[in-house]
């Protein structure tokens, strides 16, 4: 079968559709080197930093709920267009707001893209790949956001000095991005199970037969049919016992991800050297580092994702995150929260994560849901994952300057334990098992 999949067509529309994880990890990371500079030039206070930081995951927990039903109605296609442009707008707004009030209604819009893209570009990728290839091509996604946040890095770095309004010049660079992103988008087509959804097969078959040939295409319109018609059987139906135990866990999962602190020490890296007293310049620097540092072990996570399965990888990156953690209050109570040491200890946290929990969370979501609720039931801890982002983000600068950091790096430390312990204890592993065997763990 792999021997007449058009491998060039597919990795166009696989790439096209991960530049919306390029767009995500950009829009995200790029308020880490602004940051400082907008609270310079408007005189923020701690809670008005953190809103600065967290008006855009807040849009991102409405463009997520948001996406899926929009999807189903009107296509994928369709709103991945509105969402480049809905990126392009708000990065000029954001790079034009006189005041904070107009920034935070223009990051709360482009937080609505970003929780947009957070669903629909995967979901893009899931329905144009061939199942012998889908694991390779969905990574492509998940590489493109810390390719994002690497960019984003660099360019804060760049335009550190070009003067007063250095932040509005970064912002506004999203907009090349954001239009190479709507043309390529405007090139590809339509998914082809959205197609067969609207009553258009026929057109979902020259998509699949571009994609495979017409031997795959008239499979394909099969079991897309067939899944249609299981899931019209269980619309409306109450959750089984089974599902809820699934969504309660994957709520925990995707609540824990956040208060483990790692848009925390994203968002805030430079705050945080600034504090272990770097200059700005040398604080902006080290935040190229810690993009490296994700880029290098998310390649690691695709090694070993496979080889030594979910559940021991996230045990692993837990309890190392925690540790990592821990050793910060450490430099912190011995008077050595500075240079060298605080920039080691938060590349090693890193490190945990990207390799071990970050790409684990997005695959193990998806695999312990049944086959008849995942989309509906995957919308739950999507959403419920940007919503604890978006207030750990808001209320970390107030946690870290007036509770003080010894309370907040000890607390995140707490949080990686628990999702350790919990993962430990009620996560099954799902490495080499069919999806009706995972099914089977929920009862």
């Amino acid at each position: 079968m792999s021997a007449t999949i058009n491998v060039r067509y597919i990795t166009f529309l696989a790439c096209t559709a991960a530049l919306g994880g390029l767009l995500f990890g950009f829009d995200i990371a790029i308020i880490t080197g602004a940051g400082p500079f907008i609270a310079r030039d408007f005189g923020l206070g701690d809670f008005q930093f953190g809103s600065v930081f967290s008006s855009l995951l807040f849009g991102c927990v409405f463009g997520s709920l948001a996406a899926g039903r929009l999807a189903d109605r009107f296509g994928r296609k369709r709103l991945l267009v509105l969402v480049a442009a809905l990126f392009a707008l708000a990065s000029i707004a954001s790079a034009g707001a006189g005041s904070l009030s107009s920034l935070l209604v223009a990051r709360f819009f482009g937080g609505l893209a970003v929780g947009g893209v957070s669903l629909l570009s995967p979901m893009y990728v899931a329905e144009v790949s061939p199942p012998s290839i889908r694991g390779r091509l969905g990574t492509l996604y998940q590489m493109s956001i810390v390719v994002g946040i690497i960019a984003s890095y660099g360019i804060n770095y760049l335009l550190r000095n070009v003067g007063t309004g250095n932040w509005r010049w970064m912002f506004l660079t999203g907009v090349l991005p954001s239009f190479v992103f709507f043309v390529f988008i405007l090139l590809a087509p339509e998914s082809p199970r959205f197609l067969v959804v609207a009553g258009r097969p026929e057109d979902a078959f020259i998509v699949l037969e571009k994609i495979g040939g017409s031997a795959i295409a008239h499979t394909q319109i099969a079991e897309i049919t067939e899944t249609l018609r299981i899931d019209r059987e269980f619309k409306g139906s109450h959750l089984r016992p089974g599902v809820r135990r699934a969504l309660i866990a994957s709520v925990c999962l995707a609540i824990l991800i956040q208060v483990s602190g790692i848009n925390t020490i994203i968002d805030y890296a430079p705050t945080i050297f600034l504090s272990a007293r770097w200059g700005i310049d040398a604080a902006l620097a080290s935040t190229f580092f810690v993009g490296v540092t994700e880029l290098i072990f998310s390649l690691v996570s695709l090694w070993t994702i496979d080889r030594y399965g979910r559940k021991p990888l996230y045990i692993v990156g837990s309890f190392g995150m925690a540790l990592c953690l821990l050793g910060l209050v450490v430099t912190i109570i011995t008077n050595r929260f500075y240079g060298v040491p605080v920039l080691t200890l938060i590349m090693i946290y890193l490190a945990f994560f990207s390799a071990c929990i970050g790409p684990v969370f997005w695959t193990l979501i998806p695999e312990i849901f049944p086959n008849d609720v995942r989309g509906k039931a995957m919308a739950v801890p999507v959403f419920m994952q940007w919503l604890a982002n978006a207030l750990v983000v808001l209320f970390f600068p107030f946690a870290f300057h007036a509770v003080g950091k010894v309370v907040t790096f000890g607390f995140l430390a707490a949080m990686c334990l628990c999702q350790g312990i919990f993962v430990m204890c009620y996560v099954p592993e799902t490495k080499n098992k069919h999806l009706e065997e995972i099914e089977a763990y929920w009862g």
